[in-house]
């Protein structure tokens, strides 16, 4: 009777178990070997959560790679249902677990990853990932200098760079990802000011194949980012994705989405005020002959597109909206406040040059420009009373040396409120 087969799950990934523990000198993760079950159910798991699935008659009967099935290999790993046949001096390179690993005590049925029938299982990887890995490990250096070119492959940079931050191989994560940064900084187009990526992703209405993996590999970005925290990655994805917003409700979606689940604040704002703005949001279900369904974007015959969204994401933009309303009515009943220049306060006019400021606001945010646009949009009723400041020109009442000050106070007024966007779209507190 053939002994089972015993995945290798990386300890930083799952709970901690009572096996055999080696502590590695470089991490403050231990390295643990599962003990070997008696049972056909295996342990499966898939990121980021564990869940037990019969072994099926396909995953024991596992095929060869006709790449990295190598003849003087040392070490059989099995990968979904493809065997990888490599060198242990290569696994236990670059502080990787692989090589504490290697150490471990062997079980009662003899040293795994020896032979095809004994192999070392890694779980939570597809074979495709893995492969694109062994790539980075194996390649000669003529074969490298194409990460480094306009052909270079993102999807492979994207795989090598996530598995080997799983594995902890430390340098050739940071090489994957400073080849995924080059790449993203190279790719640029004449279309949004030579914003990089912005070729690589369509804007379309509709939603195409080309639009899905577009969406899909911002999305992988985003958590590649997050999990390896690259912080220059990561502000490069929320610059794209700021800019894609503008041209599709589909990537609006997709900024809200991926905001919430990794709490980014610098995106989160600024998606749910886009998508508030731009769309007529709905929840999930079935009503007045349509069928909605989370993610969706519809046409609808009075202009906006309807989005699906959560019931979650629908609170928050309700409180955005009516949050943002309130702000409008405070602000403007009072003009942001600045101080006078020295030749104002020294003179008699600075009671006239407060009135005239005054004044001029309460007309502006009164005018046709203003009212045109939604209450809600506190940003671009700013921005129009900035340009009609601008056309002010010469007041009576109003000292030349504070007119400056009263325009920096319009844009202070915009950046808190840009600052304090995603505190707008929360659920809950004070309405």
């Amino acid at each position: 009777m053939e002994s089972p087969v015993t995945p290798f799950i990386p300890a930083h990934e799952f709970s901690p178990e009572s096996d055999i523990v080696v502590e590695d000198q470089h991490t403050q993760f231990p390295l643990r070997k599962r003990p070997r079950h008696t049972s056909s159910i295996d342990i499966t798991a898939s990121e980021p959560s564990q869940s037990l699935v019969m072994v099926s008659e396909e995953s024991n009967s596992p095929v060869r790679d006709d790449a990295y099935y190598m003849a003087d290999g040392s070490c059989v790993l099995r990968v979904q249902n493809t065997l990888f046949k490599v060198h242990r001096t290569i696994l236990s390179k670059d502080q990787s677990f692989f090589g504490p690993m290697f150490t471990l005590p062997q079980g009662e049925f003899g040293e795994e990853g020896m032979s095809d029938d004994h192999p070392i299982v890694l779980q939570g990887d597809t074979a495709e990932e893995f492969r694109h890995f062994l790539w980075a490990l194996y390649a000669l250096p003529s074969e490298l200098i194409i990460v480094r070119s306009p052909k270079a492959d993102l999807s492979r940079l994207i795989d090598i760079a996530k598995v080997s931050s799983k594995y902890t191989f430390k340098s050739t994560e940071t090489w994957a990802l400073d080849a995924i940064q080059e790449y993203l900084e190279r790719n640029t187009s004449p279309l949004f000011n030579d914003n990089p990526l912005i070729r690589m992703f369509p804007t379309l209405s509709t939603r195409s194949s080309a639009l899905l993996e577009s969406e899909g590999q911002i999305a992988r970005l985003i958590r590649l980012a997050q999990m390896c925290s690259h912080s220059r990655l990561m502000d490069t994805m929320i610059q794209l994705l700021q800019r894609l917003m503008s041209g599709s409700l589909h990537y609006s979606y997709l900024a809200m989405t991926l905001a919430d689940e990794f709490n980014i604040r610098d995106l989160r704002g600024a998606a749910y005020l886009e998508v508030m703005q731009t769309s007529v949001f709905v929840c999930p279900g079935v009503g007045n002959g349509h069928t909605y369904v989370e993610g969706d974007v519809q046409e609808t015959s009075e202009g906006p597109q309807r989005l699906v969204v959560s019931p979650v994401q629908q609170l928050r933009l309700l409180s955005g909206y009516h949050r943002l309303s309130k702000a409008w009515d405070k602000l403007r009943a009072v003009p942001p406040q600045f101080e006078h220049a020295a030749s104002c306060g020294a003179t008699w006019h600075q009671h006239g040059c407060t009135q005239s400021w005054t004044d001029f606001w309460k007309e502006k945010t009164r005018s046709e420009g203003v009212l045109s646009l939604g209450s809600a949009n506190v940003l671009g009723r700013l921005g129009i009373i900035v340009k009609e400041f601008d056309k002010w020109g010469s007041a009576t009442y109003m000292h030349h040396d504070c007119k400056p000050a009263a325009r920096r106070s319009i844009h202070e007024k915009v950046k808190q409120i840009q600052q304090a966007l995603p505190d707008y779209f929360t659920e809950g507190g004070e309405y």
